[in-house]
């Protein structure tokens, strides 16, 4: 895709498909454009199939800086600016739809926005150099991708309050110890491991990696007790028709899978 495009769509690895946001001059700052590019590329990896694992990432020194506030401002009419009731500008749904693992490998500042895009994720890298703040409150903007809703669930719900009601920034340290960020990296190491964790994903039964996340992501949406009785449904309806030799096939499957997708990130 030429450089100059809003999201660089590389495939550093077969299966897994990387997504850069370009505004670097703007923190990569979420402009309309930006979004609509952004879920359309998602849109379309999803479509094709040829991706199973995405990791989405920020050109320069930033992550992304949320909605674009300088577009906001010019705009005659605020709701108009935001278009959140757009699915064509919406990122954080398209996330939720698409078929796979996505893996956030966060290279800077995650405000916001950018911060919603992160946790739309289901694994989060952070470099030493990411930082994370919701600043709605300081805008004067509500939250509309999950900000309110998810962090308090990743963080606990008064840690998510300091962060919200505050407005200031959270370190990748602190992040990491509050367990909102699955590792912290040096920044020449963020996406080499992003892609050691991407073939690592792809070297899983083809079949499961989809079903496996919907099962935690709604088992999470539930009581604990509703959670266990709908993993109990789908484990018996995926194992219908199962035999011995199944089994092995699926096994042999793996580790060879496995070792072709580590011997391409080595």
């Amino acid at each position: 895709m030429a450089c100059d495009a809003l999201v660089l769509v590389t495939w550093p690895l077969p299966g897994c498909a990387q997504l850069t946001l370009n505004r670097p001059a703007a923190k990569n700052a979420l402009s309309q454009a930006l979004r609509r590019a952004l879920v359309q590329a998602i849109e379309t990896l999803g479509t094709e199939g040829r991706a199973r694992v995405l990791i989405l990432t920020g050109a320069g020194d930033a992550f992304c800086a949320g909605l674009d506030l300088k577009e906001l401002g010019a705009a005659t009419n605020a709701a108009h600016g935001l278009a959140l009731d757009d699915p064509a500008l919406n990122p954080v749904a398209a996330l939720a739809r698409f078929p796979g693992a996505v893996i956030a490998a966060i290279n800077g500042v995650a405000i916001t926005g950018g911060f919603e895009l992160a946790l739309a994720c289901d694994v989060l890298l952070a470099s030493e150099q990411a930082r994370f703040a919701d600043t709605h409150a300081r805008v004067g903007v509500m939250p509309a991708w999950g900000l309110s809703q998810k962090l308090s669930r990743a963080i606990g719900v008064y840690r998510a309050k300091e962060l919200a009601l505050t407005g200031n920034f959270l370190s990748a340290a602190r992040a990491d110890a509050w367990g909102l960020v699955n590792r912290v990296l040096p920044p020449d190491r963020l996406l080499p491991e992003a892609c050691q964790l991407a073939a690592e994903m792809l070297s899983l039964v083809p079949e499961m990696l989809l079903p496996y996340k919907r099962l935690i992501d709604e088992g999470h949406a539930l009581t604990l007790q509703d959670g266990l009785a709908q993993e109990a449904l789908r484990a018996e309806a995926a194992l219908q028709g199962w035999d011995a030799a199944e089994l092995e096939r699926r096994r042999h499957g793996v580790r060879s899978r496995g070792q072709q997708q580590i011997d391409q990130v080595r």
